[in-house]
C-alpha cells in the first residue's frame, strides 16, 4: 500500500513549481556533474518547449552552482551571489510564472568601464545576478543546438575548445607554407551587434516564441550608467553568460562564408586570422571580407587595427610566432610589456602592503599568468622575470626598512659583516640601486623560504 507521501507526489503535476519546490538551490546536493543539456533535442516538440526545458531543476541547479562559482560584482539591484540563494527563496515562484507566461522583464545592466592596456576603454555589462542565472541556465539548453552546427575553426566560448588550439591550428598553418595573416579586427563588436540580424539567426534553430522572446528582452534590457537608464537599439553587453554564444551565432555566417570560399582561417570569439601564401592573396581576401562583414553582418572593420602580414609582427591571444620553418610559439611584445605593468604595480614600493602580502598577490597573478601562456617557447623569459621580480621585491623591503638603524639590524641578522652592514646602511643610493647592493644578503634561497614561487620551475614543470 503507497505511503501518503507517494500519494500527495503523484498528484502534483509534471513541471509545476511545487514540484520543483523552487528548484531546491540550497544545498543542490543531486546537480549531475556535466550539463543536462549535452545532447541536441531531439525532436520539434522538444525545441518547441525550450523553456520547460530550461527551467527543469537539475538544469537550474547547475546554472546556480556555475554562477555561484564565478562570482562576479552585483547588478544594479544590488544582490550579490552570495545572497542570490535567499532571493530565489523569495521570489522564485514569481520569477517562473512570469517566464512561463512571457512577462518577464530583466534588469537593465550596470556599465562599467574596463581600461585598455593598449588606451581606450572596454565597456562591460554586469547583469543582476538573477539575470546572470537566468542567463546561465538558457545558454545550457540553447548550447548544444547551436554549437553542434559551428565551424570546427570557431574556437571561443565553446566547451572542449580553447585558446591554445586556436593558437596550435595557426602554427599549423604557418608551419603549412601560408605564411602570410589577413589579421581582421572588429570595431566594437559587442556595441555594435544588429539586434533583428541577431534574433533572425537566433530564430534559424530556436521554435519557442517565449525563449526569442526573452532573448530580445535582453538585448533591449538597457544599461545604467552614471543614475541614468540608457535604451540600446544594437549591440550585445559584455558580461551576461549568454553574449558569447550570441557572438558566435552572428559570427557563424562568417565562418561559413571563409569555408566556402575554401580559405584556412581561425577565429576566437571576434578575433579573426586567415592564413595565405602571399600578400598580394591577403589584400584580396582583406578586402572581400571587408564588404561582406560590413555589407551583409553590418559590422565595423577597424582598418587601422587590421592588416595583412606577416604572422610573426602580428599578435594573436597573446602569442605570436618566430619566423622559423617550426613557426614556435612566443610571447607577444605586448604580453610582455603588460606583465611588467602588473608586476611593478603589486611590487610599487609607494604601497603599505605587508612583505606577505605583497608575495601572496605576486604568486596568484604570476602563476595564473604561466598558466595561460605556458604555451609559449619562454624559458630566458621566465629566467629573466625571476631576476626582476626579486630585485623588486630587494626594492620594496629595503623602503620597508627605512631608518639606518633598522637597515643595520637587519642586514646584521641575514648573516652581513657589522663593516659592510653600516656602509650600505648609510648609503645615499636610492631603493632600487641599493636592491642590487643586497642581492648577496637577500639571495633567492631567502625569498623561496618566503613563499615567492619561481616562474622558471613552474614553468619547465608545465612543459
Amino acid at each position: 500500500m503507497r505511503s501518503r507521501e507517494e500519494q500527495r507526489q503523484q498528484n502534483i503535476p509534471q513541471g509545476s513549481s511545487r514540484q520543483r519546490e523552487a528548484v531546491k538551490l540550497p544545498g543542490y546536493a543531486g546537480a549531475p556533474s556535466s550539463s543536462p543539456a549535452q545532447a541536441a533535442l531531439s525532436s520539434r516538440k522538444d525545441q518547441s518547449r525550450l523553456l520547460e526545458k530550461m527551467l527543469e531543476g537539475h538544469n537550474l541547479r547547475l546554472a546556480y552552482k556555475r554562477v555561484v562559482q564565478n562570482g562576479g560584482a552585483p547588478g544594479v539591484d544590488g544582490v550579490t551571489v552570495a545572497e542570490l540563494q535567499a532571493y530565489l527563496k523569495t521570489h522564485w515562484e514569481q520569477v517562473e510564472a512570469n517566464l512561463l507566461t512571457g512577462s518577464y522583464r530583466p534588469a537593465p545592466v550596470k556599465r562599467v568601464e574596463i581600461p585598455k592596456p593598449g588606451g581606450g576603454v572596454r565597456l562591460l555589462g554586469i547583469p543582476t545576478v538573477m539575470d546572470r542565472f537566468l542567463q546561465q541556465a538558457l545558454l545550457q539548453v540553447m548550447n548544444p543546438i547551436f554549437d553542434a552546427h559551428f565551424s570546427g575553426y570557431s574556437y571561443g566560448f565553446r566547451p572542449g575548445k580553447r585558446a591554445h588550439d586556436a593558437v596550435k591550428q595557426s602554427q599549423s598553418y604557418i608551419q603549412s607554407g601560408l605564411r602570410w595573416v589577413v589579421d581582421i579586427d572588429l570595431e566594437k563588436f559587442f556595441d555594435r551587434v544588429n539586434h533583428d540580424m541577431l534574433m533572425a539567426r537566433v530564430a534559424r534553430r530556436v521554435e519557442d516564441k517565449r525563449v526569442l522572446k526573452l532573448i530580445r528582452s535582453y538585448l533591449n534590457a538597457g544599461v545604467m550608467s552614471h543614475g541614468a537608464l540608457e535604451r540600446i537599439e544594437e549591440g550585445t553587453p559584455q558580461g551576461g553568460p549568454l553574449s558569447p554564444l550570441l557572438a558566435n551565432i552572428l559570427l557563424d555566417d562568417l565562418d561559413k562564408e571563409l569555408t566556402k570560399r575554401g580559405l584556412r582561417f581561425v577565429r576566437y570569439a571576434d578575433d579573426c586570422n586567415i592564413f595565405v601564401s602571399s600578400k598580394r592573396a591577403g589584400e584580396r581576401v582583406m578586402e572581400s571580407v571587408i564588404r561582406f562583414v560590413e555589407g551583409k553582418l553590418k559590422l565595423k572593420v577597424n582598418r587601422d587595427k587590421s592588416a595583412v602580414d606577416r604572422p610573426w609582427n602580428r599578435k594573436f591571444l597573446g602569442f605570436s610566432f618566430l619566423s622559423n620553418k617550426q613557426a614556435t610559439i612566443r610571447l607577444a611584445p605586448k604580453t610582455i610589456s603588460r606583465f611588467k605593468e602588473k608586476v611593478r604595480e603589486l611590487t610599487n614600493r609607494t604601497k603599505p602592503v605587508s612583505m606577505e602580502e605583497r608575495i601572496r598577490r605576486l604568486n596568484q597573478y604570476m602563476l595564473g599568468w604561466l598558466g595561460y601562456f605556458r604555451l609559449a617557447s619562454a624559458k630566458t623569459h621566465c629566467q629573466a622575470f625571476d631576476k626582476w621580480i626579486r630585485r623588486r621585491l630587494r626594492m620594496c623591503l629595503w623602503k620597508q626598512w627605512k631608518r639606518v638603524k633598522t637597515r643595520i639590524r637587519e642586514l646584521r641578522a641575514l648573516g652581513v659583516p657589522n663593516w659592510a652592514a653600516y656602509m650600505l646602511a648609510n648609503s645615499r643610493r636610492g631603493p632600487w640601486e641599493m636592491s642590487r647592493s643586497t642581492n648577496n644578503a637577500l639571495p633567492t634561497s631567502y625569498w623561496e623560504a618566503k613563499g615567492l614561487k619561481s616562474l622558471l620551475s613552474r614553468y619547465l614543470e608545465l612543459r
